[in-house]
C-alpha cells in the first residue's frame, strides 16, 4: 500500500470520503455535496492513488465501502471536526459556521422539535445544513463512529462516553376516528378494543406498551407499524385506538379525536443525547441549547 502524501489532502476530499461511505452511492454523494458525479467519481480516482486502495468495490447494484475505507472516513470524520473548529477558533458565531449537521430522531420527536430547529438554523446559521436520519433504537456505535452528532430519542443508549440532557415529558392519550367511535371511558372500555401501535423492530415496542404489559394490561393490538407515521391511515375509518404521545395531536395526529388513557401511565420522557468529544464544542453547545429552548415551548 502506498503511504500517504498528507501534501495532497484538503478538506474536499475527505468531505467526499465521509459522504461516499455513508450514502453508499456515487449519485447520492454527488447531490450531498452539490456537484457533478465526474466530479465525485474524479476526485474517488485522486484519493485511491493517495491511500492505495480501491475504497469502494461493486455490490449488486450500488457500491461498498471497504475496511481500509471504513477505517479512513472514521479519521476524516476527526479532521474535519479539528478544521471546523480551527475555522470557528475565538468567539463562536452562528452566523458563520457552515456545517451538514446530522440528527437521529424518529418519526414524532422529529416533527415536534426539528421544524423549529430548522426555522432557528435559517436566521441565525443559514450555513448550516440539517440532515435527519432515522434513529429506531439507537445505539452507541451512531455516535462513536460518527453517523450523526445528536441523537433524540426516549432511549438513551448506555455508554460512559454518551452525555444526554432531558428535553421534556409528554404523557399518553388515545387517539381515536371520532365518526367511528366514542373515547374509550372505562378500563373496561379501552381493552374491549382493537388496538394499534408502533414498533419500530420486531423486538422492540414502545416504552409505553411495554410498562402497560407488565403490568398486566393487555391489549388486543390489530396492526403494528414501524413509525408514527402509519397510525392515521389505519385509524381513519375504523374502531382502533392508538395510545400514543399527546403532543402528536398537533402534528401527525391532528385531524383525529383524542382522550385521557382510561388506565394509569407513566410519563414519557424525551432526550437529546451526544458523544463527549462534542461536549465542550462551542458550535455543538450552541445548537443543543436551540434545541432546550425549543423544547421548553412545546409544552407552555
Amino acid at each position: 500500500m502506498n503511504k500517504f502524501n498528507y501534501a495532497d489532502l484538503d478538506g474536499h476530499l475527505l468531505q467526499l470520503l465521509v459522504a461516499v461511505v455513508e450514502v453508499g452511492s456515487i449519485t447520492g454523494a454527488a447531490q450531498r455535496l452539490g456537484v457533478t458525479q465526474s466530479a465525485v467519481s474524479h476526485l474517488l480516482d485522486k484519493l485511491r492513488a493517495i491511500t492505495g486502495d480501491a475504497l469502494f468495490v461493486k455490490s449488486g447494484r450500488g457500491i461498498v465501502a471497504t475496511a481500509h475505507a471504513e477505517q479512513l472516513a472514521a479519521k476524516a470524520r476527526e479532521l474535519l471536526t479539528g478544521m471546523e473548529n480551527f475555522a470557528l477558533a475565538g468567539e463562536f458565531a452562528p452566523a458563520r459556521w457552515r456545517t451538514t449537521f446530522t440528527i437521529a430522531a424518529n418519526d414524532f420527536q422529529r416533527d415536534v422539535l426539528l421544524p423549529p430547529l430548522m426555522h432557528h438554523l435559517r436566521e441565525q446559521a443559514p450555513g448550516v445544513l440539517l440532515r435527519v436520519i432515522a434513529s429506531n433504537i439507537p445505539s452507541l456505535d451512531m455516535l462513536r463512529r460518527e453517523h450523526c452528532q445528536l441523537v433524540i430519542s426516549p432511549r438513551p443508549p448506555e455508554g460512559s462516553d454518551v452525555m444526554q440532557k432531558r428535553l421534556f415529558e409528554d404523557e399518553p392519550r388515545v387517539f381515536f376516528d371520532s365518526t367511528q367511535r366514542q373515547a374509550p371511558q372505562t378500563q373496561a372500555d379501552y381493552l374491549a378494543a382493537e388496538h394499534i401501535t408502533v414498533v419500530y423492530e420486531p423486538s422492540r415496542s414502545l416504552d409505553l406498551d411495554q410498562w402497560l404489559l407488565q403490568r398486566g394490561i393487555q391489549r388486543n393490538f390489530r396492526v403494528m407499524v414501524p413509525g408514527f407515521a402509519g397510525l392515521p391511515a389505519f385509524i381513519r375509518g375504523s374502531q382502533l385506538l392508538a395510545t400514543v404521545p399527546s403532543l402528536l395531536q398537533n402534528h401527525l395526529l391532528k385531524d383525529l379525536a383524542s382522550a385521557p388513557v382510561p388506565v394509569p401511565c407513566p410519563k414519557m420522557p424525551m432526550y437529546m443525547i451526544w458523544h463527549r468529544r462534542y461536549h465542550d464544542d462551542s458550535a455543538h453547545r450552541w445548537l443543543r441549547e436551540q434545541l432546550s429552548q425549543i423544547s421548553c415551548t412545546i409544552r407552555a
